[in-house]
C-alpha cells in the first residue's frame, strides 16, 4: 500500500499515457497549484475529489499529481475504486517533465 502510495507500484510509462490524451489531475490546493502546475492540468483538491468524480473525463486514462506524491496515490486509488483508469504521476514537477 505505501509503495503505490507514493509512486512507487510498477513502473508505467507515464509518457505514452500521456499521448493517449490523458487527463492531468492535480490533487493540490487551489494556493499551491497557483504557485505553479504543468499546463492543461485539472485542478480539484484531494478533499473535493469524491464528490466532483463528474468534473473528471472518465472516457480517457488520468494521471493524478500533486506535490509529493502521496495525495496523487490516494486520489489514484479513489479513482480506481470508482472505474477509472488511473495512474499516481507523483509530483507534478515530475509529470511537467514527462510533457516536454
Amino acid at each position: 500500500m505505501l509503495r503505490s502510495l507514493f509512486g512507487l507500484g510498477p513502473k508505467v510509462d507515464l509518457t505514452a499515457i500521456l499521448q493517449q490524451g490523458a487527463t492531468i489531475l492535480d490533487v493540490r490546493t487551489p494556493a499551491e497549484f497557483a504557485q505553479g502546475h504543468v499546463k492543461g492540468a485539472v485542478n480539484l483538491p484531494l478533499d473535493q475529489l469524491e464528490r466532483s468524480l463528474s468534473r473528471v473525463p472518465k472516457n480517457k486514462p488520468v494521471i493524478t499529481c500533486c506535490k509529493s506524491g502521496a495525495r496523487s496515490g490516494m486520489a489514484e486509488s479513489i479513482l480506481r475504486k470508482q472505474g477509472f483508469e488511473a495512474y499516481n504521476g507523483g509530483p507534478w514537477t515530475s509529470v511537467q517533465q514527462l510533457k516536454g
